[in-house]
């Protein structure tokens, strides 16, 4: 028996240190940190190149690669493989091309996910899944894609798990608020990743994007 879990977010990009691989060409045509030219080149705009086209899936190199960025921006504890971002990077080349050949081929499975216990300040306890480092740069390249057509259909006054805002947001948007009501509705769904109805979340999303990878990849 399994439990639904929530995934610790990955976070928003920063600057990160370009990482030259053992012979400094970029192995297996992985593009260079910030070599854009070397990594778009024989491609289209979208920036696939032309050994990413043979693939089955249309996932470029560079997209891996700049989401790698934002989950080591974002750090993170290890996942139950027990592999830190740390070394990750020792191989950071052959890692990425690896999970590029089999996200764009069709063939990644996500691993198991680690469970861990956060102490909530009532006495009980917030279970949290942490993925490994490869499986949080392959959520990436998914929420990537995905979250641009969903974001602009979310309530604005929503603010969980989404681009740019908060709970400090949400805090404010309440200070402002508590002048013109004197009432406030909360609202929380005990247990939601336990028991949200998985087949009819596929179903919305399923509605909202015509890629059947990004489907596929969600389902796993």
């Amino acid at each position: 028996m399994s439990a639904r879990v929530p995934m610790r977010s990955t976070g928003a990009e920063q600057a990160v240190v370009a990482l030259k691989d053992r012979n400094g060409s970029g192995a297996k045509s992985l593009p260079h940190c910030a070599d854009d030219e070397a990594a778009t080149a024989g491609g289209d705009a979208s920036g696939r190149t032309a050994a990413a086209s043979a693939k089955p899936l249309p996932i470029c190199k560079r997209q891996v690669w700049e989401t790698y960025k934002r989950v080591k921006a974002n750090r993170g504890a290890a996942g139950v493989d027990g592999q830190t971002l740390t070394e990750f990077d020792e191989n950071v080349v052959d890692n990425l091309y690896k999970l590029w050949n089999r996200l764009a081929s069709g063939s990644y499975m996500p691993p198991a996910v680690r469970r861990v216990e956060i102490p909530k300040s009532d006495g009980g306890v917030r279970p949290l899944g942490i993925p490994t480092v490869s499986d949080r740069i392959a959520q990436m390249v998914v929420k990537q894609v995905l979250e641009p057509v969903l974001e602009p259909l979310f309530h604005e006054d929503s603010y969980g798990y989404r681009p740019g805002k908060s709970a400090h947001h949400a805090i404010a948007q309440a200070r402002k608020r508590c002048w013109k009501f004197a009432w406030a509705v909360e609202i929380d769904i005990k247990g939601f990743f336990d028991n949200i109805d998985h087949a009819l979340l596929l179903k919305a999303v399923r509605h909202h994007t015509q890629d059947r990878w990004v489907v596929m990849y969600i389902e796993r």
